[in-house]
């Protein structure tokens, strides 16, 4: 009981919340002190909020977005009220108007150049020609986002078109594609922590574990899908989510859970005027009850939902319809409608899956590889590009540190080898100049050396003369010896 009251007070509290907010937001809109671009920022904030809740009053206040932003001139938010607004025509089922809404938006984002709102248009068509069952169409513009999402460097967008693309798979029924499209996205919305894309990626591979027939699996994710859409409020995702649960329970047999799940989803349908899904609610339940042999009931069903279907222009549940009708009349033996039935359901089937749409997707799916591949290519092949000219840049200082360095010691060289030439003329200046000398000190010694032979000659010529004039001593002495001897 206290849980029960606490849950009660949290709901309110919400409620009490958004209401204030909504009417801060209104505040800010209707004063037209405020700028424009605050106005434009304001509606476009309480359009938003109601686009999974309710869709008819998103229109509305995205129709008075377009008008102030068409007054002001503002491009911008006239190409995002545009957006908006489309979406909330394609919750509705009003693809026609949801279609016209994007191509408008898509032609204004282009004029101003807004790559990432570029992006956002063509997945948005991407989408609606996935409700219209026009396969081909809606892989051609979720490529084309796609390619701009990478280009960008947009993660979310990126997940949201592998999204659209797993989607596209799984109703052509390459279910391992279309698993390995929604991991692609799960992983993306994982990393950057963008729960409802989280829930999502939930609810559509727990559809392709159903067509696998792993019903376990397929339940397991159908409840964690519902969980998140619960958790943030997404009354359109919750309706989505309604609907996995029923479809596995009707798989395994459970029929009557099945019918519960499908009643809640109707009621949240209804409250959000989604009338896509509400034909989807009308069409399941009628193939329950045609399997619990309960024929009238399923035959209103399938009424009911044929009508829908046209109104809103969904091909595919148009088919659904006549086969289940087909079916229920063949049950109730009425074998002309029911064959009546089955070659409606036959014809639309082929104008779905024709040959030649079969074609145009490979040849959409090829064409995209093939760009892809080729970007990758050019990437690669500019920085390969780039490598090339940072070696050959490192090369060309390498060679430059080459030529500095032997530049550096020609340079030495030469200066050495000049030193050196100074130093040889002056030691042969030097040389000449000793030389010179040792030649004036030759000449002074031999004119020494004559000049002392003359002398010397003269001496020995003096001593000859003495010798010959004067008698020695020994002469003297031996003369008086004799002549005391004598006497």
């Amino acid at each position: 009981m206290k849980r029960l009251l606490f849950f009660v007070f949290l709901i309110i509290t919400s409620i009490i919340s958004v209401a204030q907010n909504t009417d801060s937001l209104w505040l800010i809109y209707n004063n037209k002190t405020q700028a424009d671009t605050n106005r434009l920022k304001a509606i476009f904030k309480m359009a938003n909020g109601y686009l999974n809740n309710n869709p008819d009053s998103a229109i509305l206040l995205a129709q008075y977005q377009l008008q102030l932003a068409r007054n002001t001139k503002q491009k911008l938010f006239e190409g995002r009220a545009l957006t908006t607004m489309g979406i909330a025509q394609l919750n509705k089922s009003d693809y026609l108007g949801a279609i016209e809404s994007q191509t408008k938006a898509l032609k204004i984002f282009r004029e101003i150049n807004d790559k990432k709102r570029i992006g956002n248009c063509l997945q948005n068509l991407g989408s609606i020609y996935i409700d219209q069952a026009n396969y081909t169409k809606s892989l051609e513009y979720s490529l084309k986002a796609l390619k701009i999402r990478e280009e960008t460097g947009d993660k979310e967008g990126e997940g949201d078109c592998y999204t659209n693309i797993g989607v596209v798979y799984k109703e052509l029924n390459n279910l391992p594609k279309a698993l390995e499209c929604h991991l692609k996205a799960l992983r993306i919305f994982e990393e950057i922590g963008y729960t409802n894309g989280v829930g999502d990626c939930y609810s559509n591979i727990g559809l392709i574990y159903y067509h696998q027939k792993d019903y376990e699996k397929a339940l397991d994710y159908a409840f964690k899908g519902l969980k998140i859409k619960q958790e943030s409020d997404n009354k359109y995702g919750v309706g989505i989510g309604y609907v996995n649960i029923a479809i596995a329970y009707k798989a395994k047999a459970d029929y009557a859970k099945a019918l519960i799940y499908y009643k809640k989803s109707l009621g949240v349908k209804r409250e959000t005027g989604d009338r896509y899904g509400i034909g989807i609610c009308y069409i399941n339940m009628a193939t329950l009850y045609y399997t619990l042999s309960d024929y009238n009931l399923s035959l209103e069903y399938s009424d009911s939902a044929l009508m829908v279907s046209r109104e809103i222009g969904d091909i595919d549940s148009e088919r659904l319809c006549y086969a289940n009708l087909a079916s229920v009349y063949a049950g109730m033996k009425h074998f002309k409608e029911a064959y009546e039935s089955h070659v409606k359901f036959k014809q639309l089937t082929d104008s779905i899956f024709n040959a030649d749409n079969s074609k145009q997707l490979g040849d959409l799916k090829t064409k995209f590889e093939v760009e892809k591949k080729e970007a990758e290519l050019k990437i690669k092949s500019e920085a390969e590009q780039e490598k090339i000219k940072a070696v050959s840049s490192e090369e060309k200082k390498r060679q430059q540190v080459i030529i500095a360095s032997v530049a550096g010691v020609l340079l030495i060289v030469v200066i050495f080898s000049l030193f050196l030439l100074n130093r040889f003329r002056i030691t042969e200046r030097q040389k000449i100049i000793i030389e010179k000398q040792k030649q004036r000190v030759d000449h002074a010694y031999e004119s020494l050396h004559e000049k002392n032979k003359e002398v010397m000659d003269s001496i020995h010529y003096a001593k000859r003369i003495q010798t010959a004039l004067i008698t020695s001593e020994k002469n003297i002495e031996n003369s008086l010896n004799r002549l005391m001897r004598k006497g």
